[in-house]
């Protein structure tokens, strides 16, 4: 068999062309605390979804399930102790990393001093609970070593903004000395991912700490992986930092190649001095939907909101249209400059910790309803009846329609609406 070169080509395949169609969901609390049941029904509609995941000859390893949840600050407190700083002023790193001893520790080493050089505090490592039994042979064999790197903020760092934007740059700095032996599918001080080769099923058996009544949240975005044209891994399962995604970046080569050109030219009040340290922007060898959340990243985190981020990236059809108000025509004139749009067909769910949302893209081929319920919850899926309302529980229910966002603002506890977000 021919040996697949650092481009990641081998005979017929070329890794450029790689796509995703997937099942996502995500659910949300609008009122109150964080609490374990949004987890817990979240699992549940990623049961659901197995359908829109796939398997190869192992059937009991999947093409990759995960689960974007907020920090859950009740576990991390009982695992680590009391002295963990309060929520927003410590992050939490989680790590994918190799079998082999030796090097699983230089590489522990590595993301440490990165830490250390980068001005912020180790405050301890934690083995992550895995049970094997709920993994495939094929994925087995593949499988890191996880662990939590807890990291806290400097007194230097005064608002959580600031903290999020170091804890980017130690994770860059860290991704490109250790190259692709080290993944960390998120590090933040306010979210944590959990995901693997794992069918949808096995994702909370698999990780023990989702069953844990400790893991509480008010969001969570969920993924099943179906690999069109792609090899499943452990990194590449969904969701990313910021986002799940069901479909195809079409235009990827173009997007990637115009974010390569303007590298030199970035520049960024919020980043200063730290930028040069995160491009490329696009980590080499990553699916179109780690593309696409490697440049969300950098624009959310250079000071606009994830909704403005999104509508740069995926515009809806606004030319010629009477329908579409002059200011936010305009809004896309002005940004049809800085940014080419990331075509589809692509449904997007994504999060910050908190709003989170989803999208279409403007050819809105790709499937989402949702349903706000009585209770105060708000279930989307790339489908209807992921997880079971009562008619006289469903308050409202739609579904998304290209170009349109989506929106739900958990600090103030409403569905914001497209019409009003974009103003």
């Amino acid at each position: 068999m021919q040996p697949i070169s650092p481009s990641g080509s081998a005979g017929l395949y070329d890794s450029r062309y790689e796509h995703d169609a997937c099942g996502v969901a995500f659910v949300a609390q609008l009122t109150g605390g964080p609490t374990h049941g949004v987890v817990e029904r979240a699992l549940v509609a990623l049961a659901n979804l197995e359908h829109r995941g796939a398997a190869g000859a192992d059937p009991n390893t999947g093409d990759g399930a995960g689960i974007l949840l907020q920090l859950p600050d009740e576990l991390f407190r009982g695992e680590l102790g009391p002295g963990l700083p309060p929520p927003g002023r410590y992050g939490v790193a989680m790590l994918f990393l190799p079998r082999e001893a030796v090097r699983r520790a230089e590489l522990e080493r590595l993301v440490a001093d990165t830490v250390i050089a980068e001005g912020q505090r180790v405050l301890g490592w934690r083995d992550v609970p895995v049970d094997d039994r709920h993994v495939g042979e094929t994925a087995l064999a593949s499988a890191p070593v996880v662990r939590q790197l807890v990291i806290g903020a400097s007194e230097g760092i005064g608002e959580e903004a600031a903290f999020e934007r170091k804890l980017y740059v130690i994770r860059r700095v860290a991704e490109r000395t250790a190259g692709p032996e080290l993944a960390i599918p998120s590090l933040s001080a306010r979210t944590v991912v959990y995901k693997g080769m794992l069918t949808a099923p096995q994702l909370p058996g698999y990780f023990p700490d989702l069953r844990d009544a400790r893991m509480t949240t008010r969001l969570a975005l969920v993924h099943s992986r179906f690999s069109t044209n792609t090899f499943p891994s452990w990194e590449l399962a969904h969701p990313y930092r910021m986002i799940a995604h069901n479909g195809e970046i079409n235009t990827l080569r173009g997007n990637v190649n115009w974010m390569r050109a303007r590298e030199s030219q970035l520049a960024s009040e919020a980043f200063g001095s730290d930028l040069e340290k995160v491009v490329p922007v696009v980590r080499e060898g990553g699916s179109d939907s780690a593309t696409f959340d490697n440049v969300l990243e950098l624009l959310t985190l250079s000071g606009r909101s994830v909704p403005h981020a999104m509508m740069m990236m995926i515009p809806e059809a606004y030319r010629d249209r009477d329908d579409v108000d002059p200011d936010v025509a305009g809004f896309y004139d002005y940004h049809s400059c800085l940014m080419e749009p990331w075509d589809g067909p692509a449904a997007i769910a994504f999060t910050d910790g908190r709003v989170v949302g989803a999208t279409l893209d403007r050819n809105g081929l790709r499937p989402g309803r949702w349903v706000l319920a009585a209770d105060g919850f708000v279930v989307l899926a790339s489908e209807a009846g992921v997880l079971p309302f009562a008619p006289e529980q469903i308050v409202r229910k739609g579904r998304l329609q290209p170009g349109r966002v989506f929106l739900v603002d958990l600090e103030a506890g409403r569905i914001v609406e497209d019409a009003e977000l974009k103003r």
